[in-house]
């Protein structure tokens, strides 16, 4: 294990502007490529004496580069430069939009209940049909980030996040003028696709810009804001619903979504390492926020000689699927699928339970959103720093010095243990108020006791998730938007079945018996987690070795394609003999 040495003097960071050191812009690029292939970069360099050679060296090192940076956290050392370059100003400003933009997906799915009955009234159809477009609504919130998670990891997470939330904008139009059924389902597939492509970016940007001693309290932070949406969606529908009709609501959207995208647009940089390495590689003209855009249009941008340029190609969700069949990741997936599950069943039917046991009106029901989302965006928040405590309580242990910003080498390191022993006792308490909170609604209880079991149980579940969730990016550091992908697919899915069959199972078994069910799945497979603490490890260094053996076979037929293609242009350039 590569130890962090607190006392090493980081490089010197420019201020501001992209023109600075050559020397410096190469050190970064430098800090994700494996030493193999910055040798094998430097040789080819050498070795262009022709612009056939040229062409064919520049795409070896394209197809090369993009698997050597898939080793950025194992070939990391003290010695070089920081992970970030970002002022200390501009990750918490960074952080700060991609807060607001996680919002935006649960948000959108949870403002949408209180205007149910109207909707079904104005369209003259059943609440049956109004009901088919939330779950149309949950599959495309699984389905759109398999693409949108594999074109940020290739094209940089600024074109990822325009696209996405144009697209968000351009259907809450549609959705606000619209007075027909079929248009209000194919558009709330498109309204999905839109907002909740942006759930795979917001972590992918925080594994850009944060180390793993540090990316606890920024996913924290971040992962509040898809932790509230729930809770505050249902009162700012209400409200627009019954004063101002349920139009309002979409319009409501439409302005969110406006006041993110023109600070973002104009002033939130591309973060994207294989972009931009650590922030200091100058970005490509789509990449440049507009303001840097502007300034540097007629100046010419001084890239390092090192750097590789992406090569843009259509998402392939299939890079998504494959993430699952990597065993560590496969369980962390299902287990955190499994607490997502449990914990949509319980606010889908929060509103209709409350209803029928206490008789509350769309703004009462509301209301009772407040505890269970105040819980989770407590619990999101204080997880992340926990964890970033335990990450250094464990480093501290093993002799092994985190070193500020600079990034840490997983290898060696239990990385496992350090995010999954602060989930057991916190799954402990879910289980057990889950259960309880089933028995308060079927004694029909005082409503105080049910809302401060959602409290807990918004303490209990949700900060489990939260752990899983850093744990993934961890675990995935080559593309991180792509994991969080496969993430947001399972549990998503996992949601929508089980929120079609939820009403069925509380009919036949009643509401103890059912919330008990849904405290035994968390339970049941909470083993796995032990699994992974256990053996994740050994996985990882596996999966991590076959990745550095297909780059040697890669480089190996590179060498000898650019071996036969040298004597040819030899032998073609040798005179004839008369």
């Amino acid at each position: 294990m590569v130890r962090m040495d607190d006392n090493e003097k980081p490089p010197t960071v420019p201020p501001k502007g992209y023109h600075d050191d050559e020397n410096h812009n190469r050190s970064s690029k430098e800090e994700e490529l494996t030493p193999s292939a910055l040798v094998q970069g430097r040789r080819q360099s050498q070795s262009e004496n022709s612009d056939s050679e040229s062409n064919q060296d520049s795409q070896d090192d394209e197809e090369r580069g993009d698997e050597a940076q898939d080793l950025e956290t194992l070939s990391r050392v003290s010695s070089g430069p920081p992970y970030s370059v970002f002022s200390p100003s501009m990750i918490w400003w960074i952080v700060f939009m991609n807060t607001i933009s996680a919002f935006l997906s649960p948000i959108t799915a949870n403002i949408y209940f209180p205007a149910i009955p109207a909707l079904s009234q104005d369209l003259g159809v059943s609440v049956a049909k109004i009901n088919l477009t939330l779950t149309t609504y949950m599959i495309f919130q699984g389905l759109a980030p398999t693409f949108t998670g594999d074109f940020a990891d290739i094209a940089g997470r600024r074109p990822a996040f325009i696209i996405a939330c144009t697209i968000y904008l351009g259907a809450n139009i549609g959705l606000a003028l619209q007075r027909n059924y079929v248009a209000l389902l194919v558009l709330r597939m498109v309204q999905s696709a839109g907002s909740s492509g942006t759930i795979a970016l917001v972590y992918g940007v925080v594994a850009d810009i944060a180390p793993s001693s540090e990316r606890g309290k920024f996913m924290g932070i971040v992962g509040a804001g898809i932790t509230i949406g729930p809770a505050l969606g249902p009162i700012i529908g209400g409200l627009l619903s019954q004063y101002l009709g349920w139009a309002a609501i979409f319009w409501f959207l439409c302005i969110l979504a406006v006041c993110w995208m023109i600070p973002y647009i104009l002033a939130v940089p591309e973060t994207g390492r294989k972009i931009v390495g650590n922030g200091s590689i100058p970005p490509q003209g789509w990449n440049m926020t507009l303001i840097d855009y502007i300034r540097f249009r007629r100046q010419p941008v001084n890239r390092p000689s090192s750097h590789v340029r992406q090569k843009l190609r259509f998402p392939n969700p299939l890079n998504t699927l494959a993430v699952l069949r990597n065993k560590d990741m496969a369980l962390v997936l299902g287990y955190n699928a499994c607490l997502y599950m449990g914990f949509n069943l319980i606010t889908a039917t929060l509103a209709s339970q409350f209803s029928d046991i206490y008789h509350y009106n769309d703004i009462q029901l509301g209301l009772c959103f407040l505890p269970l989302g105040g819980a989770t965006m407590l619990a999101s928040i204080s997880t992340g720093y926990i964890l970033d405590w335990n990450f250094r309580r464990i480093a501290k242990k093993l002799g092994v010095r985190v070193g500020g910003r600079r990034g840490n080498d997983l290898k060696g390191f239990p990385i496992e243990k350090a995010r999954l022993q602060i989930a057991y006792p916190l799954i402990v308490i879910g289980v057990l108020v889950s259960i309880g909170y089933g028995w308060a609604l079927h004694y029909e209880t005082h409503v105080v006791v049910p809302l401060v079991l959602l409290f807990f149980i918004g303490i209990g579940v949700t900060s489990p998730f939260q752990i899983i969730n850093v744990l993934i990016v961890d675990l995935y550091p080559q593309a991180p938007a792509t994991a969080t992908a496969a993430n947001n697919l399972c549990r998503c899915l996992s949601g929508a079945v089980a929120t079609a069959v939820i009403q069925y199972i509380l009919d036949a078994w009643g509401r103890g018996w059912t919330y008990t069910f849904i405290a035994f799945i968390y339970g049941i497979f909470s083993p796995a987690l032990w699994v992974i603490q256990k053996y994740g490890p050994q996985w990882r260094e596996e999966r991590m070795e076959k990745m550095r053996q297909a780059i040697e076979k890669k480089e190996a037929r590179t060498r000898e394609k650019n071996a036969t293609t040298t004597e040819q242009v030899l032998a073609e350039t040798q005179p004839t003999s008369s």
